[in-house]
């Protein structure tokens, strides 16, 4: 399957909700997660919610790692997109679930720049 990039979206429950709300910590694990799946990280860029929660992204040569968490929900909202085909973004994506505790996570894996025909693909992994 010939595609520009691949984006996972992930959707992850019962986290640890210390983690959630832990800017260092959640900035140090994306480009953790970043490194880990072989990217190379250019910028990064998080900012802590009052009174909680956390956004950041991490801009990597081959596309972007980002998140959105909800600490009150033990939730958190992830995306990795890549670029190319040298890196797989559900390494980085699985790495993101481990170290935040998710105990259920839902990701979705979408391809690029396929065409204007559409989306070809759709792969929907669900563990508990």
């Amino acid at each position: 399957m010939d595609t520009m990039g691949r984006h996972v979206i992930s959707e992850l429950w019962k986290c640890d909700i210390n983690k959630l709300n832990d800017m260092n910590y959640i900035e140090k694990v994306f480009v953790d997660a970043a490194l880990a799946a072989g990217a190379e990280v250019r910028e990064v860029a998080f900012h802590k919610f009052a009174p909680q929660g956390v956004s950041g992204v991490v801009i990597i040569s081959e596309s972007h790692l980002t998140i959105h968490s909800f600490p009150e929900h033990g939730y958190a909202s992830i995306d990795v997109y890549t670029c190319g085909d040298r890196i797989d973004p559900n390494v980085a994506a699985e790495y993101i679930a481990e170290a935040l505790g998710s105990e259920v996570s839902e990701k979705m894996e979408l391809p690029r720049g396929m065409g204007p025909v559409g989306v070809q693909h759709r792969e929907i992994t669900t563990t508990k």
